[in-house]
């Protein structure tokens, strides 16, 4: 007699290793940049050697496929078990290199980045608890200032780079606009299999065209070690500040808000929603991460929001192939040579591949949104407000330097002061009671997560 299996959810599916491959390192192209420049920014403020810089490098790739694996094949209570990247946060930059510059050098960051992890481990539960608070008017908000925060990271690089020499060269724009098409292209009229893969086709396709035009440099692989494994507390034992801590504490609580927003998103995008518990075992991931940061010498770790747009723009719904993506990242921290071809891959290459996963995370918002009832409410009044703060410093990054340096931490990271915003105002028209003669909030906008 035949017997019948519990059909798999696609985010449990594995592909075939080929597939894994290649979606995976689709995953890791997409985030390579972002997750190299923040031990770039903060070893180059405090003036470090080639030699640490090249070690804080591939001390991170080795913790972000760490970090990666731990959150999407889950450990315990560790790990959301959805196709979420992990990687440096870039809201703890400027602490950490006032940190590193003024008050202890590395072994201050990296104690304050310890004590950041073990405080994200502590409060993970009570933001589990909180997730009523993020009903599909705040999320599709969040999702939707998730992308466009991201759209000018694409910007600069599909104009070559910031701080590149020739930015803003119709060349390098035409290179960026070239991958865009290709992308486009294979998604609108490759094979269903190929058009799953049409980001790294289009990068592949766009490095084949930028090698002979010299925009590539492959003078950093040469140079590169074989092999470099990071070993513990390399820049010598952590140190404790108060003041360094209390800001890196200000900086777990930031990315902890912007995880969440990435997890829901992930959760919509996939149809397996996020539950309080596993909100709360995704978050103590996190905190785990960024504990071994702060011990392999590397830095606090979040989700990465580039990847989400990935999982929406593809439809490859597995955590597999995300965990896949955490095994090449692993490779690379202990095979620098590896790391450095990848490094080699021009901007405005990944420039017009970014273009369009930027704008899948906002379209998925939009998307989140149209579920939402915005008839006889004040439910466009926070998206409007939510969507103006949280582009805010985006738009104009140097609107809040006059401010405290905690202040600037929360406000200049767009999600975290989106975010803020939407839970607050949600609760201040559709939770707290109404005023006389008032139309009370309709019952859809009041629903979980989709």
């Amino acid at each position: 007699m035949a017997t019948t299996t519990a059909p798999v959810h696609p985010v449990d599916e594995v592909p075939p290793v080929r597939q894994l491959a290649a979606f995976g390192l689709q995953h890791v192209l997409a985030m390579y940049a972002g997750a190299v420049a923040v031990p770039l920014i903060v070893g180059g403020a405090m003036k470090l050697s080639p030699a640490d810089l090249a070690y804080l490098i591939t001390a991170d790739l080795l913790v972000c496929g760490i970090a990666t694996l731990i959150q999407c094949v889950g450990l315990w209570r560790f790990g959301v078990r959805l196709p979420i990247m992990q990687g440096c946060t870039f809201a703890a930059v400027s602490p950490m290199v006032l940190i590193g510059t003024t008050g202890g050098g590395l072994p201050a960051i990296y104690g304050s980045v310890i004590v950041a992890g073990l405080a994200i481990l502590l409060l993970a539960p009570v933001f589990g608890r909180l997730l009523r608070f993020f009903p599909p008017l705040v999320t599709g908000t969040v999702i939707l200032i998730i992308g466009l925060s991201l759209l000018p990271v694409a910007g600069n690089w599909a104009a070559g780079g910031a701080g590149a020499k020739d930015f803003g060269e119709p060349k390098n724009l035409a290179l960026a606009a070239f991958v865009l098409a290709v992308v486009i292209g294979v998604q609108r009229f490759a094979p269903a299999y190929l058009a799953r893969i049409a980001v790294l086709t289009g990068i592949a396709v766009g490095l084949a065209v930028a090698v002979p035009f010299g925009f590539t440099d492959f003078g950093g692989v040469a140079d590169a070690d074989w092999l470099g494994i990071s070993t513990p507390f390399h820049f010598g034992t952590p140190t404790f500040h108060v003041s360094a801590i209390v800001s890196m504490l200000v900086v777990a609580l930031v990315t902890m808000t912007e995880t969440t927003g990435d997890l829901i998103a992930v959760g919509e995008m996939t149809g397996r929603a996020v539950e309080p518990r596993s909100l709360a075992d995704g978050l103590r991931a996190d905190g785990l991460s960024t504990v071994l940061g702060g011990v392999f010498n590397t830095f606090p770790y979040t989700a990465y929001a580039q990847n989400v747009g990935l999982v929406g723009m593809t439809r490859v719904r597995s955590r597999w192939v995300v965990a896949a993506a955490g095994g090449i990242l692993v490779l690379l921290g202990l095979l620098p040579k590896l790391g450095a071809v990848v490094a080699a891959i021009p901007a405005p290459v990944l420039g017009g591949a970014g273009l369009v996963m930027f704008g899948t995370v906002a379209a998925s918002g939009l998307r989140t949104l149209a579920t939402v009832d915005f008839k006889g409410n004040n439910n466009l009044t926070v998206v409007a407000v939510s969507v103006a703060i949280g582009l805010l410093p985006v738009g104009v990054p140097t609107v809040y330097g006059k401010f405290p340096d905690w202040f600037q931490t929360v406000m200049n990271s767009g999600i975290s002061a989106g975010c803020l915003t939407a839970i607050v105002l949600n609760l201040l028209f559709n939770h707290l009671p109404a005023k006389a003669g008032s139309t009370p909030a309709t019952v859809p906008t009041e629903a979980g997560p989709a």
